[in-house]
């Protein structure tokens, strides 16, 4: 596990720690926190899952860049996003999408960014 137990330890704390961020009533996709964090988008996923049950992080304001709920490979989980979602004010259309140009985040301030050690210009 040696230096993917490393990337983990260094990159989940700062995932976590920018889904914090999104507001309720607000998404993010896995892209948009993967370019944000400098990764790639099933390690953010890989995160989300791996949130500890009780944790505060909401995971739930995540979903893929077709504005869906992502299917978890060990299943379940779906039914539980989208309650959460829900009693947060998002709708989802007849297909199970959500309306990204209405519920999306537009990401952290400039302030936040630099403040925890991310480059804004970049």
């Amino acid at each position: 596990m040696g230096d993917d137990g490393n990337k983990r330890s260094n990159l989940y704390p700062r995932i976590y720690e920018l889904v914090n961020e999104i507001p309720p009533g607000s998404v993010a996709t896995y892209g948009q926190i993967a370019r944000i964090v400098g990764c790639t988008p099933r390690v953010v996923g890989f995160a989300m899952a791996a949130v500890p049950n009780g944790d505060v992080v909401p995971w739930q304001r995540v979903v893929n860049s077709a504005g869906k709920i992502s299917v978890r490979r060990e299943g379940g989980g779906e039914a539980q996003q989208r309650r959460l979602l829900q009693a947060e004010g998002i709708k989802f259309d007849r297909r199970g999408r959500l309306d990204l140009e209405l519920y999306r985040w537009v990401g952290p301030g400039w302030d936040w960014l630099e403040t925890h050690g991310y480059d804004p210009g970049a």
